[in-house]
Order: structure tokens, then sequence, then C-alpha cells
């Protein structure tokens, strides 16, 4: 498994300290500048987690796995398929998807 530090905004101009994008469940939490790039993507989301729980305050949350997916599966599916400039039978083989899957879920996301 490749541990390879992940930087959600590299090649994205404009992005770099920028508040989560997509997320608006969370309330426009940010990311400190200084751990953007620098941290694998499990400690990411794990730190993006706790701020999330703090955020809530003690109130309670329903279907958080639901609104996590879905944040994360649009930018993953998006990212993939502009890496195989839109080479769907690609993408679905680098993520490990029946291509008939992927389409599926790149019409959910409107990214087709």
């Amino acid at each position: 498994m490749n541990r390879e530090v992940f930087d959600p905004n590299a090649d994205m101009p404009g992005l770099e300290g920028s508040t989560l994008t997509g997320l608006p469940e969370l309330g426009g939490l940010t990311t400190p500048p200084s751990t953007l790039g620098e941290q694998p993507l499990r400690e990411a989301v794990n730190a993006a987690m706790r701020r999330y729980f703090d955020h809530l305050d003690g109130g309670t949350v329903t279907d958080l796995y639901a609104m996590v997916m879905a944040e994360v599966e649009a930018p993953l599916l998006a990212s993939v398929l502009e890496y195989t400039q839109g080479n769907q039978t690609r993408a679905a083989e680098m993520l490990g998807l029946n291509r008939g899957t992927l389409r599926k879920k790149l019409k959910q996301h409107d990214l087709i």
C-alpha cells in the first residue's frame, strides 16, 4: 500500500489554506495551512472529524457515514477521472470498480 503524503490541493491554484469546500454541514471549518500537504490522508480525515465533533458541541448527528462518504466520493471520482483524462475504463480500473458502477456513481454526483 502506498503511504505517501496526500496533498488535497496539489496542482489546484488558489486552494492553498482555503476552507474545506463542499462541506456545508461542517460549517466552513478550515484546515490550518501548516498541515496542508504534510499529513497522510488518514490523519487528515481524523483531524477533520475531530474538528467536526468539536463543532457539534454535544449536538446530535445522524447519517454521518453517508454524509462523509458523499463528501469524499465526489472529489475522489473527479480527481481520478481528471488524472485519466476522462478515460472511464482506466478510472474504473484505478478505483477497483466495475465500469458500470463508476458510471452510476459519476451520474449520482453529476460528474457526467
